[in-house]
């Protein structure tokens, strides 16, 4: 078990690649709800470094890139679908699927009450990343 306190800020930041970075920073922003902390470009016009919070959490990102961590990264029509999804606690799930659906994301699991508690939905974003954003914190579930 970590020796970290269970609400101090995230110790855990997702890392994700985009064909378009400007532009899936600028979709998050607008239509998830997250805030630039730090954004990088870099000389090709992309972004070589990102930061976007999300409440207490961080997401960072950057533009595909043939460097050695960039070769590591699959895109998910290059996978045949999603290796990996991010899961965010928000308090109106209901709200959020509403922005999601007006912002054009593929719903892929219709907004709904879950069993073990919360509600959620999954979509993705306009280059395949999968994210369910729900209710249920399983920090508060203990």
């Amino acid at each position: 078990m970590s020796g970290l306190a269970k609400h101090t800020r995230v110790s855990l930041i997702p890392c994700l690649r985009y064909r378009d970075a400007p532009a899936a920073i600028d979709w998050l922003c607008r239509h998830f709800g997250f805030e630039r902390h730090l954004v990088v470009p870099d000389d090709r016009g992309g972004i070589a470094h990102a930061q976007l919070s999300f409440g207490n959490g961080m997401l960072m990102l950057g533009s595909l890139a043939d460097s050695a961590y960039g070769r590591l990264m699959r895109q998910p029509d290059q996978a045949g679908g999603c290796t990996q999804s991010l899961y965010l606690v928000v308090e109106d799930a209901d709200a959020l699927h509403a922005r999601a659906v007006a912002a054009g994301a593929e719903v892929v699991i219709e907004l709904k009450d879950e069993d073990y508690g919360g509600r959620g939905f999954t979509c993705r974003d306009p280059e395949g990343h999968l994210w369910t954003f729900g209710s249920y914190d399983p920090w508060l579930s203990e």
